[in-house]
């Protein structure tokens, strides 16, 4: 009944459901290379959506299970960097949201140890990067969202 007023059918709805789990069920199996693979759009049949960008900063974030982070401390320096580059091509990406921001803040906060000794092992500055990245997704971000009010108004 709800469905000709709402403007959204049952099968559109279980479509984009069935598409969610997929790109879910995908991210999960990949490794940091694949992840920045998405992100730049290199993978075949498969885009780099808003939902993506989140879920690769979901799995980061949280706890495997094993019981374990994607990044440990005990990681190969490679491997760090990987995920420290990952971060930042999320934040730089042109479709990062409010939400992907506030992974990549609880990102800082749950691996602040590991970027400091990186950092201060290999003379980089990835936590300051990644920072600057964010700083620059927000104002982005804001700036997108000013552009849409004016056009709203001028559209009216």
């Amino acid at each position: 009944m709800f469905s000709k007023i709402l403007g959204r059918k049952k099968e559109h709805i279980g479509q984009s459901d069935r598409a969610h789990n997929e790109m879910v069920h995908k991210i999960s199996r990949m490794n940091l290379t694949d992840m920045r693979s998405y992100i730049m759009d290199k993978v075949s049949g498969f885009k780099s959506t808003e939902d993506g960008l989140i879920e690769i900063m979901r799995r980061l974030n949280t706890l495997d299970e094993k019981g374990k982070r994607h990044i440990e401390i005990d990681d190969t320096d490679t491997k760090k960097k990987k995920g420290f580059d990952l971060v930042i091509a999320i934040a730089s990406h042109r479709r990062v949201t409010v939400v992907a921001i506030e992974m990549i803040s609880e990102f800082l906060n749950i691996y602040h140890d590991i970027l400091k000794k990186y950092d201060t092992d290999h003379k980089e500055i990835y936590e300051s990067r990644i920072k600057d990245a964010v700083a620059k997704a927000v104002f982005n971000i804001g700036e997108a969202a000013e552009l849409k009010r004016k056009m709203d108004i001028l559209g009216e």
